[in-house]
């Protein structure tokens, strides 16, 4: 069991989110797959993710003080829906700052096909890392982000020891109704973008993509893995955010879009790094 001396880092014990006819019937939870019957969520908690922000610059964690440091080891970075890589440069910056050889993703906006993503941008970004470091890399993603790290991960595991996922609702979804508006109209653009290059259910849980068949299988062990999320999430239902093992799942208090500005998720992640 992780131990912090972090009071808003908690350990929970949870089962496994009540899922769909659908799933359990065998079908992949997606992250478009959405049930608006099981989850209530409250998009204005997201205002206060300026707050983490503030507790992070002033918390010891920010300036490495307290927790563990790196190897030299590659990070990659993963933005979330919608979001650009850039605005993880505050996570870039700190990773730099504890020991560890951090990567942008080079996807830029996280508004594509995930697995054009994977096989056009991230895995030329993986390859680079995996060069010169010499070892083998660690993948950070955020919301979509950690979505996109797993299948990555579950598609080149001898090249990534660990995935960290920031509330990534990685076993399905329900979304707050503005997010899958934004879906949407994405999935919209990349069909008009792609047209038969790309699969007619691109962007949904009915796709047979590399990356969604990558997703239906579990990570190997040789994969590390940690799953922080936070009950208080806006966007996303948290339970499809956990794995429902207690050894991988973390929760912490804060919000979705604040997670990658956490100061106890940054805890979290200094001591799986080490781990891993």
């Amino acid at each position: 069991m992780l131990k912090s001396p972090d009071p808003v880092t908690r350990r929970v014990v949870h089962a496994r989110p009540r899922v769909s006819s659908a799933r359990s019937a065998g079908k992949l939870p997606s992250p478009f797959l959405v049930d608006p019957a099981e989850a209530k969520l409250s998009k204005w908690h997201e205002a206060f993710f300026g707050i983490e922000f503030l507790l992070l610059v002033t918390s010891p964690v920010y300036y490495g003080i307290g927790i563990p440091h790196g190897d030299g080891s590659a990070v990659i970075l993963i933005p979330g829906f919608l979001d650009w890589d850039a605005y993880l440069v505050v996570m870039s910056n700190w990773l730099k700052r504890i020991g560890y050889r951090p990567y942008y993703s080079g996807i830029g906006l996280n508004a594509e096909c995930p697995n054009l993503i994977i096989r056009q941008r991230l895995n030329k970004t993986i390859d680079k890392a995996r060069r010169e470091s010499g070892n083998k890399v660690h993948l950070i993603g955020h919301s979509l982000g950690g979505i996109i790290a797993r299948s990555a991960a579950g598609q080149r595991p001898k090249d990534v020891a660990s995935v960290i996922t920031l509330a990534s609702p990685f076993r399905g979804t329900v979304a707050h109704r503005s997010v899958l508006n934004s879906t949407e109209l994405v999935r919209r653009f990349i069909l008009l973008k792609h047209g038969n290059r790309v699969l007619p259910e691109c962007f949904t849980s009915r796709c047979t993509c590399d990356f969604v068949q990558a997703l239906r299988r579990d990570l190997p062990a040789s994969v590390s893995q940690t799953a922080i999320y936070t009950r208080n999430d806006g966007i996303v239902d948290w339970r499809y955010c956990v794995t429902g093992a207690h050894d991988v799942d973390v929760e912490v208090t804060g919000t979705h879009t604040g997670l990658a500005f956490n100061p106890a998720a940054y805890r979290v992640i200094a001591s799986r790094l080490v781990k891993a």
